[in-house]
């Protein structure tokens, strides 16, 4: 049995896929890098992340996928599913070996997986822009706590890069540790250690929260209440429209 390992990104994972045609040796699985293999006779090799090498697959793969389709398979990366690597592969491998159009071949399982999981990724990603709602620290940050199912942080940065341009604004994803910072001009990665902030709902202690903040957010669970119609309250319909998950990100349900 033979493994690659790699670094866990997508960039990693492309390199990967060149190493295959480069070696002409074909992996049965593809591994993070510090995962045991469930194999304890099998040969794993190391594949470092190399831009060049990545850079090739990628291009020959959007030379092959239609326009509607040219990130299906970042998108299917980013679902973070058990055993997605070595779907993408065997898609990438008759992407490139077959002159017929293999994204409408549902029959082929590969295929189909990576469609539905890209789609689900989309469609999380949409519901993070939507529903995510900003607090103002002291310092004037507007920051954001989420927990997405999928790793859709560096799907949705772009909008809120465009939505809030003249702000400072931190994006994290409490799940995966990690966050995007934006400094009005670029945006970087960031991991934070800080007490200030309840890994579990996101919301930012009182001591760090900007007073007018804090002020507004009381303005609006008032409001909140004083609308609501007891006799009409209808949380199924709530549920249909904001899945409860993200009901703890927003002020009106704290």
């Amino acid at each position: 049995m033979l493994i690659f390992s790699y670094d866990g990104t997508f960039e990693g994972l492309l390199t990967c896929i060149f190493m295959i045609y480069s070696r002409k040796r074909i992996p049965d699985e593809i591994q993070t890098a510090g995962k045991q293999p469930e194999n304890l006779f099998a040969e794993v090799i190391k594949i470092a992340s190399d831009s060049e090498k990545a850079n090739r697959v990628w291009k020959g793969i959007q030379q092959k996928m239609s326009g509607k389709n040219k990130q299906l398979l970042y998108y299917a990366f980013l679902s973070e599913e058990k055993g997605i690597e070595i779907k993408i592969l065997r898609f990438a491998r008759r992407l490139f070996n077959e002159e017929i159009n293999i994204e409408t071949d549902l029959g082929d399982s590969d295929v189909l997986d990576v469609i539905q999981f890209a789609r689900k990724v989309k469609k999380e990603a949409m519901r993070m822009m939507q529903f995510v709602r900003f607090q103002q620290t002291k310092d004037g940050l507007y920051f954001c706590g989420i927990e997405p199912i999928y790793d859709v942080l560096p799907l949705v940065v772009g909008h809120f890069k465009k939505r809030f341009a003249d702000q400072q604004w931190l994006l994290y994803d409490l799940k995966r540790n990690y966050g995007a910072f934006f400094n009005k001009k670029t945006v970087e990665e960031v991991v934070l250690s800080s007490t200030e902030i309840n890994r579990k709902t996101g919301q930012v202690s009182e001591n760090v929260l900007n007073e007018g903040d804090a002020f507004y957010q009381t303005l609006w669970k008032s409001y909140f209440e004083n609308i609501s119609i007891k006799e009409r309250k209808n949380l199924r319909l709530q549920r249909q429209h904001m899945p409860r998950r993200f009901w703890k990100y927003l002020t009106e349900k704290q």
